[in-house]
Formats: C-alpha cells, structure tokens, sequence
C-alpha cells in the first residue's frame, strides 16, 4: 500500500465519525423532550495501568537482552564489515549503515514488548548504527525516527520495513550521500549521509544457548551461547570473522548447505525459534579441514585490518574446542573438527601478520 492510500485512509476516519455524529444529534433532536436529568455526580476516578502478565514480562526481558547482544554485535562487526570491504571481492557493497524498525517489526506479545522497552511506534526507527559508517559519523543515533529521505516521505505501518527498503535501495545505489530526514527530540533534522563501502553481509545475533555460528553466503550468525562464551571483543571478532571468511570463500555454495544452514538462521533469529531443530546435528555436514584453514587465514588478516588483536585467536578457538569437543551435537567443533589442522594454520598465519605489521607492509594475505 503507498503512502497516499495510508493517509488517505487515516484522515477518512475522522471525517466519518463526524457524519457520525452529526446524525446521532439530528436523530436526538427528532425525539420527544425528557425529562430534565437529576444533576450528575462528579467523582474522580483514576484509570486502572494496564495489566502486565508474566508471559508480558518475561517477553520485555528477553527483548531487552537480545536488543542488547545484537547492539554489540553491531559494534564488533562494524570495523570488520567496513576496514575489509576489498577483501570481501563481489561482496562490497554501498551501505546506509544503520538498521531501522518499529512495533510491527515483532509479533505477538513482542508488540507490547517492542513498545515498553523501545518505545517504538509506527514510524521507523533507527534500531542500530554500524561503528565507522557514514551514519555514525554525521551523528546519526539509536533512536532517531525516520521522516524522509531525499524529500520523499518514508513509510509507516506494518509494512513500513519492506517499503522503506524499496524507497533507500534505489537511493543508496544512485548516490553516495543519503540526505534524510529525522525526528530527533520532537523536531526534525537533516541529515547528509554519506553511504559506506563494506561487505554486504547481514550479522544476527542467534537465539539459542548452544554455542555456535552460522553463515550461509550472505547472512552471519552468532548464537547467544556463543557471545556469552567469547566474552571479549577479540573473541567475538574471531568467531565474526570466520565466518564472513566462510561467506567470502563461498564455502556454503561450495559444501552445498547454504539451504540447510539458511534455514536454521531463519528460525534462530527469532523471538520464539523452535529449538528441536537444534537437536543431533540439524543436517549440518562437518566442514571440510581445507576450507576451514582457508577462513581461518582470511579472517585472521580481517580481524587485524580491523583493529582487533590476533595474538589470541589460538587461545581461543583451543578453549572452545576443550571445553565443547565434536562429541558435542550442534556445538561449533562438531561442525568444524579438524581442530589440530586449523590449530596448524592459524599459527602460520599470525606470524605472518606479525612479520608483514613489523615490515609495514599491507595486510593482505
């Protein structure tokens, strides 16, 4: 539906209950006189809040922690999506920078949730700025609500994140600055937003307590288990960027699971997944030592090309394989179990990302 039937629609509806009411007070006028009413009572009554429930409540929780896991996978990923957009070859792309939704974008009592947590409404808001956009560097922020976009109205409603793609997309592929409209403190400002070269790919976090990732060629996936196990920066930037290697080296099209991983993505990112899915290994084929060891030396150079420290990443992908073996069904080893080969090749490549960071020479492997 465009923009004019929204409105059209909205600004018919006070003018029918207005016919409404004109009616009612000519059919009252038609009545015989009554009798004079006795003089009303005047009480002062206080309206009852609306009543949360515990299905309610625990809804506002679990949105706001996932809200707040996804904001800092945003974070981590924003240097590596934009320092390593001419690693990621075909995969660059001219990006906005920021994500935007509002209560429709969530279902069921989520609404409500979307609502009490976020204060979101109709209009689109901005649920997300990627660190080092252009987005961020014109002050662009969490918060702000979407007016326009290079004078046209952006769209409202239930299907305002479909139709507001289908208005910037064209945008944002024409030009390299976006100049939007926002609502910030009751009143609009212009912004110029410059697009940001990156690698396309979307980051999610995954709603599961298993600890794992996932990437099928365009999307990467973390689940909860596996932030709350990386802890560190560093370590979510490990996991972020093996498996944007994965997505750049093709290896989903190449292993054929692009549809089988897609789809526990698809459930994952969720408010309410079905987690039987999760259960024995979800037809997800063990990743084949060579293309595991070929991610693991591209994202290594893209985690140091973002800024992050790379002296831990052996450390790291050790204690997870310690602590969650193979034996463990939809664990990350038991997709990626060539732990001594990857060990092998992530020692290889962190000298030499130390030799080339010495020498200064470029970070390209």
């Amino acid at each position: 539906m465009n923009m004019t039937n929204k409105f059209g629609t909205f600004f018919l509806v006070p003018a029918l209950a207005a016919s409404v009411l004109l009616s009612a007070c000519s059919t009252f006028q038609s009545q015989p006189a009554a009798p004079e009413p006795a003089p009303a009572v005047v009480s002062s009554v206080t309206e009852a809040p609306p009543v949360v429930t515990a299905r309610m409540a625990a809804a506002r929780q679990q949105l706001s922690q996932m809200v707040a896991l996804q904001d800092r996978l945003y974070r981590v990923a924003g240097p590596l999506l934009i320092n390593n957009a001419d690693l990621c070859r075909n995969q660059a792309r001219n990006l906005l920078g920021f994500t935007a939704k509002n209560k429709y974008s969530y279902s069921g009592e989520f609404v409500d949730a979307a609502q009490a947590v976020l204060n979101y409404g109709d209009r689109l808001e901005v649920a997300s700025v990627l660190a080092g956009s252009g987005a961020a560097r014109v002050g662009l922020r969490k918060g702000d609500v979407l007016v326009a976009a290079d004078g046209k109205l952006l769209p409202v409603g239930a299907n305002a994140e479909t139709e507001a793609a289908a208005v910037l997309g064209p945008l944002v592929a024409s030009s390299k600055v976006l100049n939007l409209t926002v609502s910030r403190g009751g009143s609009n400002q212009q912004l110029r937003v410059p697009v940001t070269r990156a690698c396309a790919f979307k980051i999610d976090i995954g709603n599961a307590d298993n600890i794992n990732a996932y990437s099928d060629g365009q999307r990467v996936m973390i689940t909860r288990g596996m932030v709350n196990f990386a802890q560190s920066d560093d370590a979510i930037a490990y996991v972020l960027a093996k498996d944007i290697a994965h997505n750049v080296l093709g290896h989903a099209a190449t292993t054929k699971q692009a549809y089988t991983v897609g789809s526990i993505i698809d459930n994952l990112v969720t408010v309410r997944p079905d987690l039987s899915m999760l259960i024995g290994s979800a037809g997800v084929k063990p990743m084949p030592q060579e293309l595991d060891g070929a991610a693991d030396n591209l994202s290594l150079y893209m985690v140091a090309r973002a800024g992050y420290s790379v002296e831990g990443a052996r450390a790291f992908w050790q204690r997870l394989a310690t602590q969650y073996p193979a034996s463990v069904l939809n664990g990350y080893t038991a997709n990626h179990p060539a732990v001594a080969y990857r060990l092998g090749v992530i020692d290889k490549t962190v000298s030499a990302i130390r030799s080339k960071q010495s020498s200064r020479q470029p970070l390209v492997p």
